[in-house]
């Protein structure tokens, strides 16, 4: 009988041991679901912030100011402009 209760003390002993080291594996997991999930929310902040700064610097305007301020350029007279037609594949 003593033999018995001891089994059994050690069963219930592993048991709950076993329950303790999963319910922290638990809290570990979702501690570091939680810590990845924010990060994810400031990578899309940011690649929002990004995507905006993108089409600021691509602007059509600021392209063309850019071009005729640092590189000094303007358009071609209406006599310099050659136009080129492609043909039609046979």
């Amino acid at each position: 009988m003593l033999r018995l209760n001891l089994i059994l003390i050690a069963i219930v002993l592993a048991s709950a041991l076993g329950a303790v080291a999963s319910q922290h594996k638990a809290r570990k997991l979702f501690t570091e679901l939680e810590r990845e999930q924010d990060r994810m929310r400031q990578l899309e902040v940011e690649w929002g912030q990004l995507q905006l700064e993108q089409s600021t610097w691509a602007a059509h305007a600021r392209i063309e100011k850019v071009a005729r301020d640092r590189l000094h350029m303007k358009a071609p007279a209406a006599g310099q402009v050659i136009a080129v037609e492609r043909q039609a594949k046979s």
